[in-house]
């Protein structure tokens, strides 16, 4: 049966630009998954201009619809309004026979299939990709789970927390005592889930209008991750070791890329790297004794200059608000900017085409 969240569709929908000028027109995606990673993987197709139906069990479908709701709203929650405006949700039990025989239907006209179950249950279903591409041959199938269909963990539970644990990535971010965060970014859901399932699929679309076949696409989140982690691999290769919290030129080594606490609490983003902005920020700064510390011209990443000069920086920026040192640095052209909240971010001009997307 077809979702009764016609008020909602509209409200979604009304928003969207017109699909049939995008790149996507024409193309129809069977979206199965539930929660953060296949639900972004379809939203993003979508905004591609894409006809996603978004397939959920007739019982308690996708768990989103119950997540993160306010006190007293009715699911579904922003959560779930999120990741799937613009879809057509229809409710189908996979396991009933008149069920089944429309979901073939679905899929004997889809061109993409997106599901997030765990590695094998698609196959128990009766819905392998061996099956599914004899009903259509150009189908392009991409299996999202946190470790890859086959190998040791396939079989594993996880969240993005343990995916990006294994990669190598929540190693690196750590506070200054080197301990992990917990990041409220998920890195492994939205990058090695979502958007390296649309990566793929775009991929696999041009080899299927180009040759009639479709794939089966395995993305493995914590893979996907792990081959990304490239600067502290280039540290790896370099010292055998990556680095550590504040030792590097990413991490907190050098004072011309750090995060500085103003006097009201807030914090502002310094991304000097190259030297020309690092002599603009001490131009605005009123110390061009500073300009000679910088990297590029043999500061020792983590050594004690830059720790030293990083104190220093960090005693400039406490004496005035956050407010004050965005508009001083406004006009400089040196990588100097606010921390924002996302409230603000969302108020601020820079996002004034975009903001729709963060609200449900």
């Amino acid at each position: 049966m077809t979702d009764t969240l016609d008020a909602l569709n509209a409200r979604q929908t009304s928003a969207l630009p017109d699909a049939s000028d995008k790149p996507l027109s024409g193309v129809t995606v069977l979206d199965l998954t539930r929660l953060l990673p296949g639900p972004l993987a379809g939203e993003r197709l979508a905004e591609l201009g894409a006809h996603v139906i978004k397939i959920e069990d007739t019982g308690a479908g996708d768990y989103a619809r119950e997540m993160m709701l306010r006190e007293g709203e009715s699911a579904p929650g922003a959560f779930w309004r999120l990741l799937n405006r613009g879809k057509t949700v229809e409710r189908l039990d996979l396991k009933q026979a008149e069920d089944r025989a429309r979901f073939l239907e679905h899929v004997a006209r889809a061109d993409v299939l997106l599901e997030g179950f765990r590695p094998g249950v698609m196959a128990r279903l009766g819905f392998d990709f061996e099956t599914l591409v004899r009903v259509r041959p150009s189908l392009v199938m991409a299996s999202i789970s946190g470790y890859g269909q086959q190998g040791p963990m396939s079989q594993a539970a996880g969240h993005d927390i343990n995916y990006i644990g294994y990669a190598g990535v929540l190693d690196q971010l750590a506070d200054a005592g080197d301990a992990p965060i917990v990041p409220n970014f998920q890195i492994g859901d939205l990058y090695g889930g979502g958007q390296a399932a649309v990566q793929a699929v775009l991929a696999a679309l041009v080899a299927a209008q180009r040759t009639g076949r479709g794939r089966w696409l395995d993305i493995s989140m914590t893979h996907e991750v792990f081959r990304s982690n490239i600067v502290p691999a280039v540290a790896l290769h370099r010292q055998g070791s990556a680095s550590r919290a504040g030792k590097d030129l990413l991490n907190g080594g050098v004072p011309c890329y750090q995060v500085y606490r103003t006097l009201d609490g807030r914090y502002m983003a310094v991304g000097a790297l190259e030297l020309k902005f690092w002599e603009t920020l001490c131009d605005v700064l009123d110390r061009i004794d500073w300009k000679t510390r910088h990297w590029s011209l043999g500061q020792t990443i983590g050594g004690s200059d830059a720790m030293a000069l990083q104190a220093e920086l960090a005693a400039v920026f406490g004496s005035a608000s956050q407010a004050d040192w965005t508009a001083r640095f406004a006009d400089a052209d040196c990588c100097v900017t606010p921390v924002l909240r996302l409230e603000e971010a969302i108020d601020h001009p820079l996002f004034a085409q975009t903001r729709e997307a963060l609200l449900p």
